[in-house]
């Protein structure tokens, strides 16, 4: 008898689980696909290492009476949380089921957010949240927006202490895309994902313009113009792809440092390729990512934020085993030059390296700061503070190579000796000044060439003189502003003896709350 009840029981406890599993039922699981996309719990498995996954609070229902919810109730709600491992590491995670009330936020659904976040900040772990929601279930009224603030909260405090990745997999809307926006990167799924604030209809009723779901919030727009995701996947099974290989380059606290990872690639290797990539006219573009490819291990870059900004280049990559964030000028794309945007880009990568202890390389090749009234008006003092406040309140090791140019108050922020770089090591090809040698000819002998009988040639020959005198790395070097001036070639075993150096660095800033970058 004893036996037979405890049976029954068990096959209750398998057939609620079952029930859970299903989420909002095997038509909306069908429409679910029929829009391109994964259920939640799919997602999971693709996510996770196989067979990992333990879910909490699969039983949790709403607790909503009015507007006849009583009656529509779902065991785990609208989403699905736990734990599991990737690439063997533990990490907590949140999956917004869509096929339940759109993916809605509810009390209850928010209390299992908070739940796996209390643990994975008690256990160091990362938070990692799969996003496609349709905002705050209005059923529940303000109880729903404080779970929202109860999020917010709680993604605040997480900062700087565990990664926290989110992944946009369907609509995010209103309340539903701040908490992304608080957490470390955004990947965005194109073509099924979007964000904002508020949606095509009320931007219509509003402002009176029309546009679409796509323009006004999918991946490429947020990739591209806004720069609010960090990574565009070509489709769901790509972006926990890339999820899985960002988390490799990424501590698990800020405790801890970065996973190492042995590499085949020799450390001494050096590229004869690198002697002759930077062209002998100054003016003329080359691709800095083909400079970084061809120095760190395997030539594996994972770029961030691609797509915005393309002036600057950030990004992680490993050299001789040493996870370490990169961030590089791109000639190729508006001569390198500092913007507002790629100020902003830059100064949140170098804030997120230094938050967990990865090493910050930085190549540089600057013309200055994009000179101009919209640049002025928009801020460009303020957003390029921002990046110097990084570059200079890190604490990380931070190693730079000039490669060619670094040009007035750039050179300062582009982690200059002057801000506690630890190593700054310069090509042959580097031109170290307050300005570019026609500039700097034109105010300093401004007279000379008005006076002489063929200014253009006066000119020439002020600039050809001026080029050899100062437009070089050795100045800087007298000076010790530069520690060293090497081969190209000699870049990728300068830098992993460098990382090996500088290892046990220590170093601090004065005791305070926190300081007040110029946001």
């Amino acid at each position: 008898m004893n036996a037979d009840s405890n049976h029954s029981k068990i096959e209750q406890l398998r057939r609620l689980k079952e029930q859970a599993r299903l989420g909002g039922g095997e038509e909306r699981i069908r429409q679910q696909h029929e829009r391109g996309k994964l259920t939640a719990r799919e997602r999971l498995d693709l996510l996770l290492d196989k067979g990992s996954f333990h879910e909490l609070d699969m039983f949790v229902t709403h607790r909503e009476t009015e507007f006849g919810m009583a009656d529509k109730k779902y065991l785990g709600d609208s989403v699905v949380t736990g734990w599991g491992t990737i690439d063997g590491r533990l990490v907590y995670v949140f999956s917004q089921d869509f096929t339940v009330f759109g993916g809605s936020l509810s009390l209850v659904h928010a209390q299992k957010i908070c739940k796996i976040m209390d643990m994975a900040m008690k256990n160091g772990a990362p938070v990692i949240g799969l996003n496609d929601s349709g905002g705050a279930r209005i059923q529940e009224g303000v109880v729903s927006l404080g779970g929202y603030a109860d999020i917010f909260l709680r993604n605040t405090l997480a900062s700087g202490v565990i990664p926290q990745i989110s992944a946009i997999m369907g609509p995010c809307a209103g309340g539903a895309v701040y908490s992304p926006a608080l957490t470390d990167f955004i990947f965005m799924v194109k073509n099924t994902s979007y964000m904002f604030v508020t949606g095509p209809d009320v931007v219509k009723a509003v402002t009176r313009e029309e546009v679409t779901f796509e323009e006004l919030g999918g991946a490429m727009t947020h990739n591209t113009i806004s720069g609010v995701s960090h990574v565009a996947a070509e489709n769901e099974a790509d972006c926990l792809y890339l999820m899985r290989k960002l988390l490799g380059y990424l501590p698990s606290n800020n405790m801890e440092d970065p996973p190492f990872m042995k590499t085949s690639d020799d450390p001494l290797r050096m590229d004869e390729r690198l002697d002759s990539i930077v062209p002998d006219n100054p003016n003329k573009p080359y691709d800095m990512k083909e400079v970084i490819r061809l120095i760190v291990d395997d030539g594996e870059f994972f770029e961030i934020h691609e797509h915005y900004a393309q002036n600057i280049v950030v990004g992680f990559a490993r050299l001789g085993g040493y996870s370490v964030g990169i961030v590089a000028q791109q000639p190729a794309v508006l001569a390198g030059v500092l913007d507002i945007n790629s100020s902003d880009k830059a100064a949140r990568f170098v804030r997120f390296c230094d938050c967990f202890n990865i090493p910050i390389i930085t190549f540089e090749d600057v013309p200055g700061f994009l000179p101009g009234v919209g640049q002025e008006h928009g801020g460009i003092i303020r957003h390029g503070a921002k990046l110097l406040y990084a570059y200079c309140e890190a604490t990380v090791p931070k190693i730079t190579v000039i490669t060619r140019k670094a040009y007035g108050g750039a050179y300062d922020v582009m982690n200059s000796k002057h801000v506690r770089g630890d190593l700054n090591l310069a090509w042959p090809t580097a031109e170290i000044a307050v300005m570019g040698p026609e500039g700097a000819v034109n105010i300093i002998f401004r007279k000379e060439i008005a006076e002489a009988d063929d200014p253009e040639a006066k000119r020439a020959e002020l600039v050809a003189m001026y080029r050899e005198k100062f437009a070089n790395p050795y100045v800087a070097a007298s000076w010790g502003y530069i520690d060293d001036i090497i081969e190209p070639k000699e870049t990728r075993p300068r830098l992993i003896n460098a990382l090996e150096v500088l290892r046990n660095k220590r170093d601090t800033n004065p005791p305070k709350k926190h300081g007040n970058i110029p946001l």
